[in-house]
C-alpha cells in the first residue's frame, strides 16, 4: 500500500510531528492514522503489541518505534523525543483528528500565540455522543504543544501529571475519542488502569484499606452520575459511572490486598476432623 503521509501541508518553519502510543490497537489505529494523514511526520510509539498494530501502521506509512512500557508518563517524554519538529500533536489511538481540528491546528502553526494548547474531546460511547459525565469537553493534557515546552512526570504509572513552560491555549474545534467499542474493551482497560493506579498508590505510602476502596469508589459513581449529570446521558452514563466507581474501587482494593498471600493456605490450622 502506497504511503499516505507525503502531503505536507505546514509550513517549513512550523512543521508538525505527530505520536501515537499504542499497545493492541489493532482495531483502532487506523482511523486515527488517517487522520492525521497531512501530518509532517507521524510517529507510533508501540509497546510490543502481540496483534497487528504494527504491521497496520506500517502499512499506512508511519513511523515505528519500539518503546518497553514502564509508566505512561516515561512513555510519552520518550515519544516527544522521538519527535523531529518543534511542534508536537499527541493523538491515542483511540482519537480521531477532525478536519476542523485539523485546520485549527494550521492556524496555530502558522501564528501561535501559545506553547502549549487544551483540544477537547467529543466522546462517542454505546452509540451515542457523550455530553456530560465530565467527558465534554474533556480537557485530558495539552494535545498541541511546542516540543520544548512540556514534560511528563517520569515516574507515574497512569494518569501521569505534567509541566507546561509557557504559556497555555484552547482549542475551539474537537476532536473524537471512541474509547469502547464494547464494554469488553471498558472491562480490560479497567482491569489495566486499576492495576497501574494502585501501584501508584503503593509506591506514594498512601493510606489504604478496604473501606477507603468503597468510599472511593462510590464517591466516584456519586461524581460522575450525579455532580456531572452522567444520568442525563442514560443508560451510557450510568454505564460509565459504575466503570469509574469499579475502577476506582479495585485500584485501591488491589492496593490494599498487594501483600495478602492469595495462593497457599496454612495447611497446619487446618481442621482435619
Amino acid at each position: 500500500m502506497a504511503e499516505i503521509f507525503s502531503e505536507n501541508l505546514t509550513t517549513q518553519a512550523s512543521k508538525l510531528s505527530v505520536y501515537i502510543i499504542t499497545f493492541n490497537e489493532a482495531d483502532k489505529i487506523a482511523a486515527a492514522l488517517q487522520s492525521v494523514a497531512w501530518a509532517d511526520e507521524v510517529l507510533v510509539l508501540d509497546s510490543n503489541s502481540s496483534d497487528d498494530t504494527v504491521k497496520i501502521a506500517e502499512e499506512l506509512g508511519a513511523t515505528v518505534k519500539q518503546i518497553p512500557f514502564t509508566t505512561f508518563g516515561k512513555l510519552r517524554n520518550d515519544a516527544i523525543a522521538s519527535c523531529q519538529h518543534e511542534w508536537v500533536f499527541s493523538l491515542d489511538a483511540d482519537e480521531r483528528c477532525t478536519p476542523a481540528a485539523k485546520a485549527e491546528i494550521l492556524r496555530v502553526l502558522s501564528h501561535p500565540n501559545a506553547d502549549a494548547y487544551y483540544v477537547p474531546r467529543r466522546n462517542w460511547f454505546m452509540g451515542r455522543w457523550i455530553n456530560h459525565c465530565g467527558w465534554y469537553p474533556d480537557y485530558r493534557q495539552p494535545q498541541l504543544f511546542r516540543k520544548s515546552a512540556l514534560t511528563f512526570d517520569n515516574s507515574e504509572e497512569v494518569h501521569e501529571s505534567f509541566t507546561v513552560q509557557g504559556k497555555i491555549g484552547y482549542f475551539k474545534a474537537a476532536i473524537i475519542q471512541v474509547p469502547f467499542q464494547n464494554l469488553e474493551q471498558l472491562l480490560h482497560k479497567t482491569q489495566r488502569y486499576s492495576s497501574l493506579g494502585a501501584r501508584k498508590l503503593n509506591r506514594k505510602g498512601k493510606s489504604v484499606s478496604m473501606t477507603t476502596a468503597l468510599v472511593h469508589g462510590l464517591w466516584a459513581f456519586f461524581r460522575i452520575y450525579v455532580i456531572k449529570l452522567g444520568f442525563l446521558d442514560g443508560w451510557p452514563g450510568f454505564v460509565l459511572a459504575f466503570g469509574n466507581f469499579e475502577g476506582t474501587f479495585y485500584r485501591y482494593a488491589k492496593a490494599t490486598t498487594a501483600n495478602i498471600n492469595w495462593t497457599d493456605p496454612p495447611v497446619d490450622e487446618i481442621d482435619l476432623k
